[in-house]
């Protein structure tokens, strides 16, 4: 009966814990989810390359801010508690959100519009450093000793589940409005949603009790009056903080985020798929994968936390490669054939100004195996000549977006899926792997520093780094351009690695049992 209780306890905790965590990772991921319609909105639209490139730069702002986050938050969460500081950092997310859905676009408030956004931004960043520790720790103290890896596991999920929401919520809202009004208003919509999510996860987590091992040690007098000093200026600690850093979390991020956020941004803008087939089978590859969080959460219990990290990183550094060169042949239009009976061209001319006119051909292809293309090219003209860019070349743009058939989304599917596989193997042992390298006075403050290093600054400046990667080698010529991005990922991961192997030894899981 008692276990009974326990452990319908625990999941009580889980769910407060969780839905929360979900929440910010919800907020925190909708940017990322429309950075190409937000590209157009927050920044100038001369050049929409320059513009998506400031998106992904101001997405990562919020990833390298966690740590501030993870220090300030960490240290009031070591000193007056858990639950107060994760109430906290959920008012302070979703505020931020819900404004980032309300502020005019650059088109009527000029530069004020990215400054305000890279400030709230900065803000989502601050509230998500102090968010992930508070709730993995809460739910490792209330957990079992030799469960912690399956329990922890439960938030691991929800950040993919976060992101899988976002997506749905972004499919919802232009599914129930035209393209037109979604582009004009509707992509507000997925900001204000948030703040109803925010007051029901407000609502569940004001009932919860403090963590009994945080609750004994204060009353007992034992926790730390200065968790920083505590953590970064003792020797002993210090050490574990930076082999939990360069051994575990800086890989486990960049494998993460290259399966999840580089995968949909190559998605998007490198094989150029329609945005929301995108969404699509995103969305079923990420269902599909989340239960693995628990799965190799609860195996990290039985064989050990470092052997699923490392094995995950190792399979992630070889696989890469001949996963993404595999997605960019399978909707490489070079190797289709085109109907060219079915081709047609539509030219329209634009007015500007009177000086500036901008004349669209718009081509429609379609291939033998089900395939559509739209190929849109503008040719920019002022005073009845074509402009040039810093470069001395002619101004055209050229955009294009594909409808692919059902067999090359099943087959994209499968090689997210896998890269989710990868990402549920490093990521879902890693919040008890950190609870267990600390004691419970500055565990708070000394787990999540080395996470949000990991996650956000490794992890948060992969797409604005891979994306330049790409983009430069593109310019340059690059027959395999579109797989040049991935050298950061497989970089950073192959250190992680090699410094994991040595050093994480199986004792630091049982340090602080």
């Amino acid at each position: 009966m008692s276990d009974k209780k326990s452990s319908k306890g625990i999941w009580k905790v889980i769910s407060a814990s969780s839905m929360g965590t979900m929440i910010e990772w919800y907020d925190f991921y909708i940017f990322g989810s429309l950075a190409v319609v937000l590209s157009t909105k927050f920044f100038p639209s001369d050049n929409p390359t320059a513009a998506f490139l400031s998106t992904l730069a101001t997405f990562a702002a919020g990833f390298v801010v966690r740590p501030f986050g993870a220090l300030f938050f960490g240290r009031l969460g070591d000193i007056i508690g858990r639950k107060y500081t994760f109430m906290a950092t959920l008012m302070l997310m979703g505020g931020a959100t819900f404004i980032i859905g309300c502020i005019p676009s650059f088109e009527t408030i000029g530069y004020a519009a990215p400054v305000i956004v890279l400030i709230l931004r900065l803000l989502q960043g601050l509230a998500l450093g102090g968010e992930y520790g508070g709730a993995a720790t809460y739910v490792a103290e209330h957990a079992p000793k030799n469960e912690k890896g399956y329990w922890t596991s439960w938030i691991q999920t929800t950040a993919t589940v976060g992101l899988f929401i976002s997506l749905m919520v972004i499919l919802l809202t232009k599914g129930l409005m035209s393209e037109e009004a979604f582009d004009e208003w509707g992509w507000r919509v997925p900001f204000w949603v948030s703040i109803v999510m925010v007051y029901v996860s407000f609502l569940i987590r004001k009932n919860m009790h403090e963590s009994p091992a945080f609750a004994k040690a204060k009353s007992e007098g034992k926790t730390s009056t200065n968790p920083l000093k505590e953590s970064f200026g003792n020797k002993f600690n210090l050490k574990f903080v930076l082999l939990a850093l360069f051994g575990a979390t800086m890989g486990q991020g960049v494998v993460w985020y290259t399966g999840q956020f580089y995968a949909m941004n190559f998605l998007k803008t490198v094989q150029n798929i329609d945005s929301s087939q995108v969404d699509t089978l995103l969305g079923i590859a990420l269902l599909l994968g989340t239960p693995f969080f628990v799965v190799f959460g609860w195996l990290s219990d039985k064989v050990g936390r470092k052997v699923i990290m490392m094995s995950g990183m190792l399979i992630a550094i070889l696989a890469y490669r001949p996963i993404y060169r595999a997605m960019y042949e399978s909707t490489d239009l070079s190797l289709k054939t085109e109907i060219v009976a079915q081709t047609k061209v539509v030219p329209t001319a634009k007015v500007i100004d009177e000086t500036r006119t901008d004349s669209i051909f718009t081509t429609s292809k379609v291939y033998t195996d089900g395939t559509t293309a739209q190929e849109t090219k503008t040719i920019h003209f002022e005073n009845g000549k074509v402009m040039v860019d810093d470069k001395g070349k002619d101004k055209v743009e050229t955009k294009i977006s594909k409808m692919i058939n059902n067999s090359d989304k099943w087959f994209l599917v499968l090689m997210v899926f896998i890269q989710v596989i990868f990402v549920t193997m490093v990521y879902g042992p890693i919040a008890a792997f950190l609870v267990e390298m600390f004691p419970v006075k500055i565990r708070y403050t000394s787990m999540s520093l080395p996470y949000h290093v990991g996650n956000g600054i490794f992890g948060g400046l992969l797409p604005a780094i891979s994306t330049y990667f790409v983009t430069t080698s593109k310019e340059a010529g690059d027959v395999e351009f579109y797989l040049e991005g991935l050298w950061y990922p497989i970089g950073i991961a192959a250190v992680c690695f090699i410094i994991g192997m040595i050093y994480i030894d199986r004792k630091i899981n049982t340090l602080h049992d």
